[in-house]
């Protein structure tokens, strides 16, 4: 994987399609276009799937709360694309066992009454039936929770993932398939042709400081929270598509619900869906739904998103965890469809389906939608970018496409993660002893996989590798600032880099796992909050 000017790119070099935007919608609209047949660049400012698509509750899952708003349609396809997106990346898409708790009667025949429509709703792609169980059956099955007045629990299934190595592996599978990827890539302006269409991009590479133009027949605005300020390149005035919200997510020891089950709690004091999910050997805990005004690629938590956190898991966890538990916090902003008739303070207002627009002759504009229907998203963005641009195309053919990795694994060990590339980062621990050293005491992962990220996932900086590639800056930030300097030795070495850049990635990182340590967060003032 290389850099922009390693690709030999000319300037005014023309494609079919180009992509801004390297999250779950533009990884999936490039993949979708090269293997129609198009010629395909693919634009990122930062790292793959730094924002909102490396933040999620990890779930791939047809929505349960859509379902008891009414939102058929959205439920229905997204559990098709869970079993589609199962069994083409066998290696990160696991069925998960979710557990329900009741304290009354009545939940117990609501909710499984709700889930087995659910279950109709996924036909041939069900996960797994849905059952009721007694209150000893479940404090057996999840021996961490609050017992007091438990009746019985409801058990269903849905999809679990690692989000950011799920965003890799399609972008390896785009490049595989004659995609040109780029990240730290920003596009700083749009290029216009003589009736004011939209016919390209400038490029500026954040990393080497070089620049280049690059026209296509339509451009792709797959930006996420960001669809707006590309919007504005081509028109100043125009109006918002975007309004952020903002989810927060709490990482935990595993040992708070003893359980290799999720928890789902159906609702919440103000109305939310909140889910405890075994993740990388750790509980994950969230989310929250709080309308902001303002976005950016680190969004920093609320101290009353997490205090509602904390607060609701300690009435259902049977130890009820404090701020010192707290191994890491994280915020993630999705990219909301704003609403037509005026701004709305409630984000239950705001469209949780996709949005696909012509902004302008030559730009398509993708945002809103969820991981789960990536895929559904990226083929209709392609079939519109198709008809706008008259372009010639093959079929798509994603809903078979195999991602890179993708394999049956056991699941069991930690190399799992990366499915048919585990072989490959074994060899080099054989090739090389000294890459099969831990990287941190408390955790599995080996210099080896460090090595593999730089030359194999476009791995640039720390950051890429603990937050993106092995994901310890989301798990407990605390190991992530110890692990960072012999990330940043392996780095050097494998980038050419000197000593002062090392040092200046050590700084920078510990800055910014600052922000990951609740004690360090700094808590938003009040405006940043939408009115």
């Amino acid at each position: 994987m290389k850099r922009l000017h390693q690709y030999n790119l000319t300037n005014n070099g023309m494609w079919d399609i180009i992509i801004i935007g390297g999250g779950a919608t533009g990884l999936g609209t490039a993949l979708d276009a090269v293997t129609r047949g198009l010629k395909t660049l693919l634009i990122e400012q930062s790292d793959f799937a730094k924002g909102t698509s490396s933040r999620s509750t990890k779930l791939v899952h047809g929505g349960v709360r859509y379902l008891a708003q009414g939102d058929i349609g959205l439920v229905k396809h997204a559990l098709l694309e869970r079993g589609l997106l199962q069994k083409n990346a066998q290696h990160l898409v696991n069925k998960e066992e979710f557990i329900i708790p009741c304290y009354d009667w009545f939940s117990v025949a609501k909710y499984l009454t709700g889930l087995t429509i659910y279950d109709w709703l996924a036909g041939k792609f069900s996960f797994g039936k849905s059952k009721y169980f007694s209150k000893k059956q479940t404090l057996g099955m999840m021996p961490g929770i609050n017992e007091k007045g438990l009746k019985g629990s409801v058990r269903y299934y849905d999809g679990k993932f690692d989000d950011a190595r799920l965003a890799i592996n399609i972008a390896q599978t785009a490049i595989e398939q004659g995609a040109v990827l780029c990240n730290y890539t920003k596009v700083t302006a749009l290029l216009k042709n003589s009736d004011g269409g939209v016919n390209g991009v400038e490029l500026l590479d954040t990393i080497t400081g070089e620049t280049s133009q690059q026209h296509a027949k339509v451009v792709i605005n797959a930006t996420g929270v960001f669809v707006d300020d590309i919007l504005k390149m081509n028109n100043p005035n125009s109006k918002k598509m975007v309004r952020p919200s903002q989810g927060v997510h709490v990482v935990l020891d595993k040992s708070f619900l003893e359980s290799e089950s999720a928890l789902m709690i159906p609702k919440t004091s103000d109305g939310r869906v909140l889910f405890a999910v075994p993740w990388h050997q750790h509980l994950l805990v969230g989310t929250t739904d709080t309308p902001l005004n303002e976005h950016s690629l680190e969004p920093r938590a609320l101290k009353e998103e997490v205090d509602f956190i904390m607060a609701t898991a300690a009435s259902y966890f049977k130890t009820k965890p404090v701020e010192k538990d707290i191994l890491s916090v994280f915020s993630g902003l999705r990219p909301l469809a704003a609403p037509t008739n005026g701004d709305s303070s409630s984000t239950k207002e705001i469209s949780r389906d996709h949005k696909l627009v012509v902004s302008a002759k030559g730009l398509i504009t993708i945002t809103g939608g969820k991981w789960t229907t990536y895929r559904r998203m990226a083929e209709e963005t392609v079939d519109l970018a198709i008809m706008h641009a008259n372009l010639s195309a093959n079929p798509c053919i994603t809903k078979t496409l195999k991602i890179h990795g993708s394999m049956e694994t056991k699941g069991n060990h930690h190399l799992d993660i990366y499915g048919t590339d585990r072989a490959n980062i074994e060899k080099l621990g054989q090739q090389e002893p000294e890459l099969n050293e831990k990287l941190h005491p408390a955790f599995p992962h080996i210099k080896a996989e460090v090595v593999w990220s730089a030359r194999n996932e476009m791995a640039e900086t720390i950051e890429d590798i603990l937050s993106r590639r092995l994901r310890i800056l989301f798990i407990d930030a605390y190991a992530a600032k110890e692990m960072a300097p012999v990330v940043a030795s392996l780095l050097a070495k494998e980038l050419k880099q000197q000593i002062s850049w090392e040092n200046d990635q050590i700084n920078n990182f510990n800055n910014l796992a600052n922000g990951y340590i609740y004690q360090s967060v700094e808590i938003e003032t009040q405006p940043a909050l939408a009115k």
